[in-house]
């Protein structure tokens, strides 16, 4: 997620709900065929996910209803960030996210861990600190082999390596480019594939949906790491977008050239806000951004999953990043579908 909100779950409150939510519901609610997940399915296996709140999760039965009827794969708004994972150096917290896993698991879900290497959400004990390059080369590649051997054979798909370019195409200057050089994002996915080679390998951006500078530089990279051998097996696409704006140009032409490189593709974190109040015409032309995106996810047979960045207006990012802006999801406030659901519906049906 571009600037997520930090939310720390209860870890107790998170083991107690991993038991709330009976086997026999998720197979009640995955065995209506026209959930998004059982309409997914008939596609080459296609996924749909959603980001997860845990507090939410924790707190909110029919949240976690929804997701185990309507989504087959869950990411962890932020209980798998570094901030939170080991906020006092050398003292781990995976409480939160092993209670994610334990509840995906139980409901047949898949995970997608999201983030091993970010600029962003760092702890205090990281950034204020004063570190050599060698020291801090140490430091991230002990934070991919402990938390991806923490959940070694439980991830389906990682970010290893999320938002490392401009709009321009250039290397965004980070703690760790600083520090590493530009070769940090290949030792990232070397370091993650040897901590668990099952794990599906992704390097993940906003605004690389379509064919511009930014997706143009992405592609040069992965090409260049695949050439090299270095494991990597996927792009995720944000696809973070404003109905205020045009749509991006050349997507499903985008994902397939990353395909054609022998990679899987995703929609990663997908909402579609709009500047507030909610109109019916403003509501459809959400529902037709979200439709455009899984035509091309359908469209490309190398598109694996399209997850969306939380379903419900009640408890989106985006208000609190946004002034004035909202309404970005597939339910509103109530927990109600609205266009937008139904569209990426009708378009699993179709085709």
């Amino acid at each position: 997620m571009r600037v997520p909100r930090v939310a720390a779950a209860t870890a107790l409150a998170v083991v107690l709900m991993c038991f709330s939510v009976p086997i026999a519901a998720a197979s009640q609610g995955r065995g209506h065929n026209d959930s998004l997940a059982a309409l997914a399915a008939r596609h080459h296996g296609l996924r749909i996910g959603t980001a997860v709140d845990t507090d939410v999760l924790a707190a909110d039965a029919a949240y976690r209803q929804t997701i185990v009827d309507q989504f087959s794969t869950v990411t962890p708004e932020n209980v798998m960030k570094w901030q939170l994972v080991e906020p006092t150096q050398g003292q781990f917290d995976y409480a939160a996210a092993d209670g994610l896993v334990k509840f995906a698991r139980r409901n047949h879900d898949k995970v997608r861990g999201h983030t091993l290497v970010w600029h962003n959400q760092l702890p205090t004990w990281l950034t204020s600190g004063s570190f050599s390059n060698d020291q801090l080369r140490d430091l991230l590649h002990k934070h991919i082999v402990d938390e991806a051997t923490h959940f070694r054979g439980q991830i389906w798909a990682w970010d290893v390596v999320n938002e490392a370019f401009n709009e321009d195409g250039t290397l965004r200057d980070t703690i760790w480019r600083a520090a590493l050089g530009d070769d940090y994002i290949a030792d990232a996915f070397r370091w993650a594939h040897r901590a668990d080679h099952k794990a599906k390998l992704f390097y993940n951006d906003f605004n690389i949906e379509g064919i511009n500078a930014k997706s143009d530089a992405v592609y040069a990279l992965v090409k260049r790491l695949r050439a090299e051998g270095v494991p990597i097996h996927g792009v995720g696409a944000q696809a973070h977008l404003g109905i205020q704006f045009g749509f991006p140009g050349g997507v499903t032409e985008n994902l397939q050239r990353f395909a054609d490189l022998g990679l899987d593709v995703a929609f990663t974190e997908t909402d579609a806000r709009m500047v507030l109040p909610v109109t019916d015409e403003k509501l459809q032309r959400q529902a037709d951004f979200y439709s455009q995106l899984m035509q091309s996810c359908l469209a490309v047979r190398r598109c694996v999953s399209y997850t969306v960045w939380g379903f419900t207006d009640a408890h989106s990012w985006v208000p609190g990043f946004f002034t004035g802006q909202g309404a970005a999801c597939l339910y509103d406030e109530n927990l109600q579908p609205k266009p937008a659901y139904f569209a990426i519906r009708q378009d699993l049906l179709a085709s």
